[in-house]
């Protein structure tokens, strides 16, 4: 038996998809496991504790008397009628549980992030918070939940799977946490952050005196094999049932689902994908259909929401031809297929309400350069297209690539304002230089962070335009714009493109 753990903390919107997916292949083969969502129950439990202080603002004494109620609204379909009213509730139930979790000055808990005096990018931090869990402001909820959840499975195994960097301080706490108490149980890491950190050249395994087995890439094959099978591994669907899909923070159950792994474009400079040669692996379109469907049968979710770096030309037929019948969106890449207004149509009328699209810069010259493979004459036909057919668009743009200066983020405001009808959602991001990147070994520069564990350099901007530049005039410039401030304005806080499509136009 092994029991999957998602952990603290990550936007508690949705059910953890790397342990379902994991649960659904284990069992497939005969592996017995459970699967714990400590993120939401984590969450849920800050929530519900007394503050041990008296607050004196307006907003943290209304966000402290309302929590529940502001729970139970973000679980209701009528909220997202009203952005105002939405935005409100998020706020003040971030606040309540920022005041709820704040065990010493340094802990900044928020509905997508975590944050404290251990630096995430240190293996020495994390194995210090390792050793010092009750420090951690999801103790509590630790104390209370394990010590009878592992008396009544008795797991031989326990994984985590650590996805994101503000999960990586909490899930060491956890981890220690399972070492000092059980002893005996063998503790397996897994997830896209480790594997992030396993593919580059200098790793060492800092973790070896904590936990007994780190598996980089997919985990299914090597944790079958860990548990003692030996026989093919076959393909499967993820399996949710252990899941409290009522218990997320949307209007309705959200179903995660990958149809892939990696990109099948895998060009793009800069990019992680492409940086740790990762391969694409698609699953056959027909199979994801008939996965999808099984699913939606069992789960009735109100939104699918689509996992993959992007998806392909031939999914996006496969599901204009056959809907999986609940709404969805997913990543795409801007291609011929989707300048076709009647294609977009299809896809609406299939339930896709929004597509992610990463544009990342308004100027031809620096696409060029970090070979995106897109047009800009061909970008704005798909805006059109898919504003025509009623599809939402959440945009993604990328400042400071080493080809940029501020001519060219200005050709990236233009065109934004050009194009402000057409785009419903920006996501404005600063570019970080991958460390394995071959063009990292180009440019003078430093680690991005003081840790061993860093992911990032900190390079000299052959054309001044550094982070500093880039802030100021994202600041000062772009989203002082009225049209772009307006688009800024729609976005979902905190939960950002997972919430974005309950905001998208009516079916």
């Amino acid at each position: 038996m092994i029991l999957l753990i998602h952990p603290p903390a990550a936007k508690p919107s949705e059910p953890p998809p790397g342990i379902a997916a994991l649960a659904g292949c284990l069992r497939r083969h005969g592996i017995d496991c459970a699967q714990l969502d400590a993120n939401l129950e984590g969450y849920l439990y800050v929530l519900e504790q007394t503050h041990p202080q008296e607050v004196n603002d307006a907003w943290s004494k209304r966000a402290l008397k309302h929590r529940g109620d502001n729970l139970v609204a973000l679980r209701n379909p009528e909220l997202y009628s009203n952005i105002d009213r939405y935005q409100r509730s998020v706020r003040d139930l971030n606040r309540a549980l920022e005041l709820l979790a704040r065990r010493r000055p340094s802990i900044n808990l928020s509905l997508s992030n975590f944050q404290d005096d251990l630096h995430p990018l240190s293996s020495d931090e994390l194995l210090r918070g390792a050793e010092h869990p009750e420090c951690n402001p999801f103790n509590p909820w630790m104390e209370a939940r394990l010590p009878a959840l592992l008396e009544e499975l008795q797991p031989a195994w326990i994984g985590l799977s650590l996805c994101y960097l503000s999960q990586a301080v909490c899930a060491f706490a956890l981890l220690g946490y399972i070492r000092r108490r059980w002893p005996g149980i063998k503790l397996a890491l897994g997830g896209g952050l480790l594997s992030s950190w396993m593919s580059h050249p200098g790793w060492n395994d800092p973790f070896a005196g904590l936990v007994d087995c780190c598996i980089q890439g997919p985990g299914e094959a090597p944790l079958l094999r860990l548990l003692g099978y030996n026989g093919p591994v076959e393909d499967t669907a993820p399996d949710y049932s252990d899941l409290p899909f009522a218990g997320y923070l949307a209007p309705g159950p959200i179903l995660p689902y990958a149809a892939s792994r990696g990109c099948y474009w895998n060009r793009c400079t800069f990019c992680p994908e492409t940086a740790e040669q990762n391969r694409y692996q698609p699953i056959p379109p027909q199979t994801v259909i008939n996965q999808l469907t099984q699913l939606s049968t069992a789960v009735q979710p109100a939104l699918i929401h689509l996992l993959d770096n992007a998806l392909s030309p031939a999914l996006l037929r496969a599901l204009a031809d056959q809907p999986p019948g609940p709404p969805w969106y997913g990543f795409v890449r801007f291609h011929e297929q989707l300048t076709d207004v009647n294609f977009c149509r299809r896809l609406r009328t299939a339930g896709c309400t929004m597509l992610k699209l990463g544009l990342e810069s308004g100027s031809q010259e620096v696409l060029d350069a970090m070979d995106k493979g897109i047009r800009l004459e061909q970008a704005e036909q798909v805006f059109a297209a898919l504003h025509r057919a009623g599809i939402a668009t959440y945009v993604y743009l990328l400042f400071g690539t080493p080809t940029e200066s501020h001519d060219e983020a200005r050709a990236t405001m233009a065109f934004v304002r050009r194009h402000h009808q057409t785009i419903t959602f920006l996501n404005l991001a600063i570019f970080n230089m991958p460390t394995t990147s071959a063009e990292a070994n180009n440019l003078p520069g430093a680690a991005f962070s003081p840790g061993d564990l860093s992911l990032y350099l900190d390079f000299a901007h052959p054309r001044g335009w550094d982070r500093r530049s880039v802030r100021t005039f994202l600041d000062r410039e772009f989203k002082r714009q009225p049209e772009i401030g307006a688009i800024l304005r729609r976005d979902p806080p905190f939960f950002t493109s997972n919430h974005a499509s309950f905001f998208s136009p009516p079916r």
